[in-house]
């Protein structure tokens, strides 16, 4: 199942992906006077199956009696496919070929560190670009997002606890990431995680470690891998943060990024993003991300 998070008067609201179009999940209920259907995506999240087969039927129902509710994708303010998650995990250097393209050394271990919920944006959302950065960079990653409390789960059982997926652009400012030994500060500007267009339930996707993932810049294709070249697979991920912290519904994990970035381009070719410029992430099972950057007002 393909989840949406849209706004309307001012509040996000829950919708459904199908062939039809997006079913707006309130409207579609209150038509069909059934109770207990989850109209928050975070509601679905914990709800797991459960929350997924009430929504099925849901969206059979519309569909067969062209019931109220159903939207135009392309009409709508989507939000992040994720509202509010308790915790931003990401994990840097996780893919061979871009730790490569860096010069740096293959991690034995995967590399954390975190954002915040300032950085969640949506698809279609302008990105400021920091007055204080002038090396802002796009990278495109596949995220993992929590459906069930893990603690020291293992690598076999890991995926269990995964509810889906979905597409962000991690960007960085490089100039900040790299100012001191510690990532965050060029990880954490506002708007600097947009995410969606669509959850998609685990089910959907299967192996998560075998999609393409993509992203261009004005068209231009930048990178062009699979995530099968992650040092450090999903299934090891999610094992391994659960041995040091609670994982918990809601929580998303940002695995990292193949090569194609521009930092990993000698200094002479580094062209950062500026001003205008279009980024669409893209991957495979999960649909397409794009952001428009925009030079900060504030």
């Amino acid at each position: 199942m393909k989840l949406v998070t849209f706004e309307q008067a001012g509040a996000y609201k829950l919708g459904v992906k199908t062939d039809k179009g997006i079913l707006d999940v309130a409207a579609a209920q209150a038509a069909s006077g059934r109770q207990g259907v989850p109209t928050d995506v975070h509601e679905v999240i914990e709800g797991g199956a459960a929350a997924i087969a009430a929504l099925q039927e849901l969206v059979d129902r519309a569909s067969e009696n062209g019931g109220e509710g159903w939207l135009d994708e392309s009409k709508l303010q989507l939000g992040p496919c994720v509202t509010r998650p308790n915790k931003i995990i990401c994990v840097g250097l996780n893919y061979r070929k871009h730790a490569e393209e860096t010069n740096a050394p293959i991690p034995q271990y995967p590399i954390l560190f975190n954002k915040f919920n300032n950085t969640l944006a949506a698809q279609g959302d302008d990105i400021p670009l920091p007055k204080v950065s002038s090396e802002v960079d796009y990278e495109a990653e596949l995220v993992i997002v929590i459906g069930k409390t893990a603690k020291y789960v293992s690598k076999e059982d890991a995926l269990s606890h995964v509810f889906g997926y979905c597409c962000v652009n991690d960007l960085s400012a490089r100039d900040l990431q790299l100012r001191t030994h510690q990532w965050l500060l060029g990880k954490s500007c506002d708007k600097f995680s947009p995410l969606g267009p669509y959850l998609v339930s685990a089910d959907e996707v299967g192996n998560p470690n075998e999609l393409a993932i993509k992203a261009t810049v004005n068209g231009e294709v930048r990178q062009n891998s699979n995530t099968s070249d992650m040092i450090f697979h999903c299934d090891e991920i999610v094992s391994y943060i659960s041995h040091h912290m609670t994982l918990v519904p809601g929580d998303i994990i940002l695995t990292g990024t193949p090569e194609g970035v521009v930092l990993g381009l000698p200094p002479e070719q580094r062209v950062y993003l500026k001003d205008g410029d279009i980024v669409t992430i893209e991957i495979e099972k999960l649909g397409s991300l794009t952001n428009r950057m925009v030079a900060e007002t504030v």
